[in-house]
């Protein structure tokens, strides 16, 4: 017999670590080839790993919670064939990316180490409960848990699970274990940092009357969600522009083509595309805006990666991103976009498809808002945000002088970083922008 290595494999040019949240597989489980054995999470993108080989798991080196580095065995599987360790060849595959909703995962370990050695995660990962024979699954930091609190596998089987299929997650069982002893109020855990492994101490929810009172517990999503939110207020200092733009030549074009536009490029237009173009076109006159801050450096980009956000059927929001923008024509862009939210509302973004943006644009039109102050994604310097688009009376400039007249009118702004764009710059871009969706061509060929 000889042991075959499965290492975390790459999941894109810029993903350097993914956590592991659930083994779909446990020591002793005979593995088929291409059989998933682990589902990982890098940002908002689940990614399931797969076996190359055909064998018996042996050997789990890291639990489930884990942030693990990319190459780096997660698994030894023994397969039919001589003594000694067999190396890997997963290393530049890319996981396939599991089509479902993000479901709430396992918490990291709580025993305090941000990456737990080799030696140390084999301890955690083996535990066996001593108990009767479980009707479902459970991780093994779960059974280490149970194990540690002599909880039952009665006490188990009657816990509701909130993770993947009603399996019992770290946090369930913490607060069982919490309700068990004090007989009050659940305790849920906190987390302190949704990068790092270490899970807060359980604190105490105040919540009144809890006949008039609903506990929802935030998906793992929501939880980057807010943390990249909150990280973003903290770092950028955040200043909001607005202007008003005439967008009825671009409106009346693109509903005016957008049936033959579809039968020769077999994709449907939508505004999303124009406002990316004028983006792009703007960040050629004002370049300062695409750029980062690396403590008292700016970084400046030479590329044009434009995020776009997405709303996901769950009311979450996802930002893909279209690479190299600024090589694109209006069919290129209209193809990316669209198939960038097709992935995105269907759950089959890849890790790669969501890196590495340098400016994002979210149309809040969609959800029938005039305007928004969006936050900066970082590290980015700066959001767009397009509102809905109104029919108002308007005053336009003739050749035979003012006069009033009904126009397809939309509101923009645009959230910056003061600490790097001033307000002649961020103020002269969102304003460039409104000029380039003016000015637009109405007798443009498609």
């Amino acid at each position: 017999m000889a042991l075959v290595d499965i290492v975390m494999p790459r999941m894109g040019e810029s993903i350097h670590e993914a956590t592991i949240l659930e083994w779909s597989k446990q020591i002793g489980d005979q593995v088929e080839e291409d059989e998933t054995i682990c589902l990982t999470q890098t940002d908002k993108v689940d990614s399931e790993i797969p076996s190359h080989v055909e064998g018996v798991l042996k050997e789990i080196l890291f639990p489930e919670g884990e942030v693990v580095a990319v190459g780096t065995v997660i698994a030894k599987i023994e397969v039919a064939g001589e003594e000694g360790a067999a190396p890997s060849e997963s290393t530049t595959d890319t996981p396939t990316v599991v089509e479902k909703e993000v479901q709430p995962t396992p918490q990291a370990t709580s025993n305090g180490n941000a990456v737990a050695t080799p030696q140390t995660a084999t301890a955690t990962a083996t535990p066996v409960l001593e108990t009767a024979s479980a009707t479902r699954f459970y991780s093994p930091l779960v059974k280490s848990i149970a194990k540690k609190e002599s909880i039952s596998m009665g006490e188990l089987e009657a816990l509701a699970g909130t993770g993947a299929n009603g399996r019992v997650t770290k946090k369930d069982i913490i607060a069982y274990l919490e309700n068990r002893g004090a007989g009050g109020v659940i305790a849920t855990p906190t987390t302190a940092n949704l990068s790092s492994s270490v899970t807060a101490a359980p604190v105490p929810l105040n919540v009144g009357n809890s006949a008039k009172t609903e506990i929802i517990e935030m998906d793992r999503m929501r939880k980057l969600i807010a943390n990249h939110m909150t990280m973003s207020k903290k770092v950028s200092a955040h200043v909001t522009s607005f202007v008003e733009a005439d967008v009825t030549n671009m409106v009346d074009w693109r509903n005016g083509i957008k049936g033959a536009y579809a039968e020769r490029y077999g994709e449907k237009i939508t505004f999303t595309p124009l406002f990316v173009e004028a983006v792009v076109k703007a960040i050629k006159d004002f370049p300062m805006i695409n750029i980062s801050v690396e403590g008292d450096k700016i970084i400046k980009k030479n590329f044009m990666n434009i995020g776009i956000a997405t709303a996901l059927p769950n009311g979450n929001l996802i930002v893909p991103v279209i690479k190299d923008a600024d090589f694109m024509n209006l069919a290129g862009l209209t193809k990316s976009v669209n198939a960038l939210v097709q992935k995105a509302r269907t759950n089959k973004l890849k890790p790669d498809d969501i890196q590495n943006g340098t400016f994002t644009l979210t149309n809040v039109g969609t959800f029938g808002n005039l305007s928004g102050t969006p936050i900066i994604n970082q590290p980015q310097v700066a959001i767009l945000s397009t509102g809905v688009i109104i029919k108002k009376p308007v005053v336009v400039e003739t050749e035979y002088g003012d006069v009033i007249a009904i126009r397809k009118m939309m509101m923009m702004s645009l959230s910056y970083d003061h600490r790097v764009v001033d307000g002649f710059l961020g103020g002269s871009f969102l304003r460039k922008i409104a000029d380039y969706l003016e000015g637009f061509d109405k007798n443009r060929q498609i």
